[in-house]
């Protein structure tokens, strides 16, 4: 990445943020539920590290893709109907540990106060499913920062396709060039390249075990906090 782009300010009218390794650091409740089901099954547990890597492309994909690791087969070997049958289990594990042992990432709550003072409506687009995205927000005590949130079951499709973000774009009245994705994967990469809207990453995330420098973003931050820097806010234009 070169200078000039490392130093890119972005004329945008909204900016919208991955949750799962973005906003939060959610990897030891969704470690946790992976393992309770796991154990419900009668297979081994997993490191973090393997279940980290896993994150990213929805609920659906971390069971089929941790069931698959655990029984020593490949993801395409699990047939859907028992992906179906241990998603709800994952499920019920996860809402009963939500938010126990997520932790904000640093810089995050500072980084949304100065966004929000500049005056730039912030969303949250994700791909977890629609039911635990706002209990997550309003757990860790940031709901109130976000005019929309658009979970993995709101519409028919989600990150690496760019719906989500358009819808978002639309709902804030904003050509997508004017939304800026703030995310830690490929998929967040991916979805905006592909709905027109400039991307920035941040290095400490779930990138399904892939460094981030390796992305083709408009640029790495180090923090929520440093996002700031690289921003100012103008008026919509839809398009």
């Amino acid at each position: 990445m070169s200078q000039a782009a490392a130093a890119r300010v972005f004329a945008v009218g909204a900016i919208a943020f991955d949750l799962d390794g973005t906003l939060l650091d959610t990897i030891h409740d969704l470690a946790g539920a992976v393992n309770a089901l796991l154990d419900e099954l009668g297979h081994p547990p997993l490191p973090k590290s393997d279940v980290r890597d896993m994150i990213g492309k929805g609920m659906p994909n971390l069971v089929r893709r941790a069931v698959a690791r655990a029984t020593g087969v490949s993801p395409e070997a699990i047939q859907d109907a028992e992906v179906a049958a241990a998603l709800t289990r994952y499920q019920s594990h996860y809402g009963a540990r939500l938010g126990r042992d997520t932790l904000p990432f640093p810089g995050m709550r500072e980084g949304l106060d100065r966004l929000r003072s500049m005056g730039f409506p912030l969303a949250v687009i994700t791909n977890k499913a629609t039911r635990f995205v706002r209990p997550h927000l309003e757990h860790a005590g940031i709901a109130g920062y976000f005019t929309q949130v658009i979970g993995g079951d709101d519409l028919p499709t989600r990150k690496p396709d760019p719906a989500q973000l358009l819808h978002v774009a639309a709902g804030f009245g904003l050509a997508p060039a004017q939304l800026l994705m703030v995310g830690d994967s490929i998929n967040d990469v991916m979805a905006a390249r592909a709905a027109g809207c400039p991307v920035l990453v941040l290095p400490y995330g779930y990138n399904e075990g892939e460094p981030v420098q390796n992305l083709e973003a408009d640029g790495i931050v180090p923090s929520l906090l440093a996002v700031a820097d690289r921003v100012r806010l103008v008026p919509p234009t839809l398009q």
